[in-house]
């Protein structure tokens, strides 16, 4: 029995998977490109993206108003189902403003906007400061140094054990505000403290106008959300090795339909410029590409088994040492690198 008990604070996993080659997408894109030129025609920013947005601003500005009398165990309740849900999709809303497909590349600002505007019900500043990482991530898959995206070496040790997998799951929120200013901090910018400023004032609108427990709603929303809840399942099933030999995959299940197609993660990686609206068209149209690759069909399934599975954890993550993670280790003048390797 006590064995038992200890075992669930064990690590079962000790290090990464190291590789040595490239990360797949951008080989893959050219053989895809190379066959179905057409695939082009997909490219480009989707008005969708932007009414979708603001439907879900306007739902969560009505919760936090309908919830503003309401006793604390519902608010509790509504944050995770309604807020929840809706503020993790607005967050991968931010997701698709990150690489500019609401209004285009030619309209830059017109996409910091309407991500300033879906940043709201949050409640916290997350839109600038995500886009300024997020591309790093898609550049430098599994860089040891450059994708945040990669859980920590101390990580991996404090939450390997099945407890500690529970634990990492319920805060993956603090993780994703955190590793990234912590393991490679960016010089702040003018559009980051403008995102600071207007949601400071949005939240204290808030609570001004509609009392605490409408604010309490809203980041309650953002926590539970993007922590232990099926649609958090995507941080998990994109980039965690389930079967080895694999580092990205595709979820095809119901939860596309309110989490703009983010499930559908090979076909982003190898064409981040095309909205997740289009993805299950370019799946259509490669389906040799991806029919193959293993993918997921349940997130909350997805959970369970990171959980459960003594080869899942942390360590459970692809990383590679590349060209620009050897040089950033050498460099005397990091933030002279990173500016130079702005998009």
């Amino acid at each position: 029995m006590l064995s038992e008990f200890v075992d669930l604070f064990k690590s079962n996993k000790n290090d990464f998977y190291w590789e040595a080659t490239d990360e797949p997408h951008a080989s893959r894109r050219k053989q895809i490109l190379a066959k179905y030129p057409q695939i082009k025609k997909l490219m480009g920013h989707d008005p969708r993206i932007a009414a979708q947005l603001v439907l879900m601003v306007f739902v969560q500005l009505c919760m936090s108003y309908l919830v503003r009398d309401m006793s604390w165990m519902e608010i509790a309740f509504l944050s995770y189902v309604v807020g929840g849900t809706l503020n993790h999709s607005l967050s991968l809303g931010l997701h698709e403003i990150a690489h500019n497909l609401a209004f285009g590349a030619h309209r830059p600002f017109a996409n910091r906007l309407i991500g300033f505007f879906a940043n709201l019900p949050l409640g916290v500043p997350a839109s600038i400061t995500f886009r300024k990482y997020h591309l790093d991530h898609h550049k430098y898959q599994g860089d040891e140094l450059i994708d945040v995206d990669l859980p920590t070496k101390i990580e991996g040790i404090l939450f390997s054990s099945l407890v500690g997998k529970f634990v990492f799951i319920v805060l993956q929120p603090l993780f994703y505000c955190l590793r990234p200013v912590i393991v490679l901090p960016k010089k702040i910018t003018f559009l980051e403290i403008l995102n600071w400023t207007i949601q400071i004032v949005f939240d204290s609108a808030i609570f001004y106008f509609f009392g605490i427990k409408s604010l309490v709603y809203l980041w309650l929303g953002t926590l539970l959300g993007l922590g232990l809840h099926p649609v958090a399942g995507h941080f998990i099933a994109e980039h965690y090795v389930f079967v080895k030999g694999f580092e990205t995959y595709s979820y095809y299940g119901p939860l596309n339909l309110i989490t703009f197609n983010v499930g559908y993660h090979n076909e982003h990686h190898d064409f981040p410029n095309i909205p997740g609206y289009r993805l299950p068209e370019v799946k259509k149209m490669a389906p040799e590409f991806y029919d193959n690759l293993p993918c997921h069909h349940s997130w909350i399934k997805v959970l369970y088994d990171f959980i459960t599975c003594s080869e899942m954890g942390p360590y459970a993550r692809v990383k590679r040492q590349t060209k620009y993670s050897r040089e950033w280790a050498q460099a005397s003048d990091r933030q002279s690198m990173i500016e130079s390797k702005k998009d």
